[in-house]
């Protein structure tokens, strides 16, 4: 018994995919709704896929995979045949525009750059810059802290996607590290707070041998932090235990007190 077995005689005798003058009218006519139509539904079916993906821990690599395959999959026009080429190029760009892109690696969240214009560098180290609110935050910070014989330095600020890739890639060959084990300490080029010019690790001038290691967590550098930084629109990034599963950073803060900089790491 063939698949059509099942259909009345009268709806077997119209083909399918006709293509020629015996295609019925409103079928041809019809043909732009039916491609819209299709990539809608391709775009919330990839918006389905981004959602499980991500509620499943897998990574932006992993989900290029079956993305593509449906992208390629909207090749095929709506009456079965294979499009042009540049009619295929416009169907994958209206489909990634209209899906959700995924926005992690690695566990961490990807990042545009500050523009430049927008970076101040700091009084004390004119090589680290921050946006300006984050940098003029930091600076009354600073004076109230030294008012307390508390001494903070600036180690970083704003990072380049380029910065970032040599410190990702250099140290992750340098001490033979996995992408996974290296991104629990840095995140990948492109997916780094640094990225933002909100984000600034801080040392303590006091105690130079603690800077940027997990013993920072003990100076009064970091206990008046702890007490005061949120009063100057600062907070922890990756705190004991957090659920990006990024290894304890004592000394990597970030600016939240504005709406910019709330809405940078807080929107989903």
């Amino acid at each position: 018994m063939s698949p059509f077995d099942d259909i009345p005689q009268a709806t077997r005798d119209i083909p399918l995919h006709s293509t020629g003058p015996d295609q019925p009218a409103w079928w041809r006519r019809t043909r732009m709704l039916r491609r819209t139509l299709g990539l809608a539904l391709l775009a919330l079916a990839a918006g389905g896929l981004v959602a499980w993906y991500q509620t499943n821990g897998f990574s932006a690599a992993e989900f290029a995979q079956p993305f593509e395959t449906m992208i390629n999959r909207s090749a095929l026009d709506a009456d079965g045949a294979t499009t042009s080429t540049s009619a295929r190029e416009e169907n994958r760009d209206v489909a990634v525009q209209l899906a959700p892109s995924s926005r992690t690696l690695l566990n961490h969240r990807a990042y545009d750059e500050a523009p430049d214009e927008e970076l101040v560098a700091l009084s004390n180290n004119a090589s680290i810059r921050l946006r300006t609110t984050a940098a003029a935050q930091y600076e009354a910070m600073t004076q109230a802290a030294a008012r307390t014989g508390v001494r903070l330095v600036p180690l970083s600020g704003f990072r380049s996607q380029a910065e970032q890739e040599q410190i990702f890639f250099n140290l992750k060959a340098e001490r033979g590290q996995d992408a996974q084990t290296r991104a629990e300490v840095s995140a990948p080029p492109g997916y780094s707070e640094h990225h933002t010019g909100y984000a600034v690790d801080i040392g303590d001038a006091n105690q130079a041998g603690t800077n940027l290691n997990s013993d920072f967590e003990n100076t009064r550098a970091y206990e008046w932090l702890e007490a005061n930084a949120v009063q100057y629109g600062y907070e922890l990034s990756f705190p004991p235990d957090n659920f990006q599963g990024v290894a304890f950073e004592p000394w990597h803060w970030r600016f939240v007190g504005d709406r910019t900089s709330l809405e940078t790491f807080y929107s989903e």
